[in-house]
């Protein structure tokens, strides 16, 4: 019973949850410059000239393709209002700027010109890789004994909006307990109409401790006496991108995976690959359509995300996994009052054939897809379902000037974000194998619940501390460093 009412819950959700009006990303735009100058709100505007400033180095045509309205136009004013704060949290959401602010002027009766001022980020930014190789930090900290040996070391350097048109680069050289190197370019756009980009990226990585199988619905890791190097991974991939409208993004994918393992793996798990090997090969190719229409993407109070993914394992008659895997995200951010908001999303998953190789394993545990009060757990099967809920209370909301102190420019303003959240999350995974040592978890409707504190700073950074209770009576607390969903 308790299956089916997620089912359809989740169904409802999907069916009303993602309806966006697009007034409620409006956010109130100041026109009390109309009564000071003693004048009457217009019913209609016309837009003389658009100006823009502090965009140094980006382009202005990145920043006026994210506009709604133009020049020599009327609106009416209410509609303006809307579109004013639907297109400023575009323009932020690029992630190129600091601050975004989008004033009316007053040039004559019912006349306005319309001021764009951006504060730029820093755009190439080094960083140095310190990080935890494990799902989470309490995977680390409790099932792998807080061992310093499973840290990842390096250097990652970003160059973003390389040429001002918002291009992406990235290069990393990573070492420790996964030592990877790749080199990532993204062209949001290669046309006049910028609509249409590319992405490449290639990759290498080497484990010499992997996940060799799931025990008690958790990872279970192996390291053979010689500390050999026990996974290697070369993959290359090629994406193309379609923007037809300012919410609507596609993307198709093609992709290509070479994993080769140490023989020892296979006395661990004979069925690592599945077919007695130790080598994988395959290409790939996948389609995504993406609706999103939230307020600020790393952690959104407003607005909505839908994407739909179909991918096929497997294009020609030599590779050595071929099946196929659809996935859905649906999640919906809706304010209550000027402090409160809630957010719900839906994460679904489901691959077609019965078994795949234990590197493409899904389920709850792994990124997105998570219950919480279930961080320490892997419930691994062919097809799962998780709905998540967050009521939160604005605590905090603070933003402080640090030009006279920062050593770095584009980073002037420091602010910072404090809710509470109260949370609630339900999901099932289906394991059609009925692997015995899992059974605890899987095909069953699991939940959890609780508190957590969300401190969210420098517009993208998150840290989320939260108690969590699920259905198994086990309580613990969790640190982790991003949004929920």
């Amino acid at each position: 019973m308790k299956k089916q009412f997620l089912i359809f819950f989740s169904s409802l959700f999907l069916g009303i949850g993602l309806i966006s009006n697009s007034s409620a990303l409006a956010q109130d735009v100041d026109s009390l410059f109309f009564e000071e100058l003693n004048l009457d709100i217009p019913d209609k505007v016309t837009i003389n000239n658009i100006f823009i400033i502090g965009n140094q180095k980006t382009r202005k045509n990145i920043i006026l393709r994210e506009l709604n309205f133009s020049a020599g136009i009327t609106y009416d004013w209410e509609e303006l209002v809307s579109i004013l704060a639907a297109d400023q949290k575009k323009i932020f959401n690029l992630q190129l700027f600091n601050s975004v602010e989008l004033t009316p002027l007053i040039t004559g009766e019912e006349q306005i010109e319309i001021l764009i001022t951006v504060d730029e980020r820093r755009y190439f930014i080094p960083s140095i890789i310190f990080e935890l190789a494990d799902r989470n930090f309490s995977e680390w900290w409790t099932n792998q004994n807080r061992s310093l040996k499973r840290v990842n070391y390096g250097a990652r350097f970003y160059h973003n909006n390389v040429g001002g048109r918002n291009e992406k680069m990235r290069l990393s050289a990573q070492f420790g307990f996964t030592q990877a190197f790749d080199l990532r370019y993204s062209f949001p756009y290669i046309d006049r109409n910028q609509k249409h980009g590319l992405t490449t990226q290639i990759s290498y990585l080497t484990n010499k401790t992997i996940s060799v199988r799931s025990a008690e619905n958790k990872q279970v890791f192996y390291t053979n006496e010689n500390e050999d190097v026990l996974r290697r991974l070369f993959s290359f991939f090629g994406r193309y991108s379609y923007r037809g409208s300012f919410y609507n993004f596609h993307f198709v994918t093609l992709g290509y995976n070479n994993i080769q393992i140490n023989e020892d793996v296979l006395t661990q798990n004979e069925n690592y690959f599945l077919h007695n090997d130790t080598n994988l090969r395959y290409f790939l190719a996948s389609y995504n359509f993406r609706h999103d229409r939230r307020n600020y993407n790393s952690y959104p109070t407003n607005g909505a995300l839908l994407d739909l993914g179909i991918t096929k394992f497997g294009l020609f008659g030599s590779d050595d996994f071929k099946d196929w895997e659809f996935t859905g995200i649906a999640n919906r951010y809706f304010p209550i009052n000027s402090k409160i908001h809630a957010a719900s999303g839906l994460y679904a998953t489901a691959f077609v054939g019965r078994r795949q190789p234990f590197t493409s394993v899904r389920g709850v545990g792994y990124n997105p897809n998570f219950i919480r009060g279930y961080e320490l757990n892997v419930i691994e099967g062919q097809q799962s379902i998780v709905h998540k809920n967050s009521l939160r209370y604005n605590l905090l909301d603070l933003e402080y000037d640090i030009s006279r102190i920062s050593p770095i420019s584009g980073f002037s303003n420091f602010p910072v974000k404090l809710y509470f959240s109260a949370n609630f999350d339900h999901g099932f995974v289906n394991d059609r194998n009925n692997i015995p040592e899992n059974l605890r978890l899987t095909n069953k409707y699991l939940f959890g619940y609780g508190p957590g504190l969300d401190l969210v700073i420098f517009y993208d950074l998150v840290f989320r501390f939260e108690y969590s209770r699920n259905n198994q009576n086990e309580g613990n607390f969790f640190i982790n460093f991003k949004a929920p969903f």
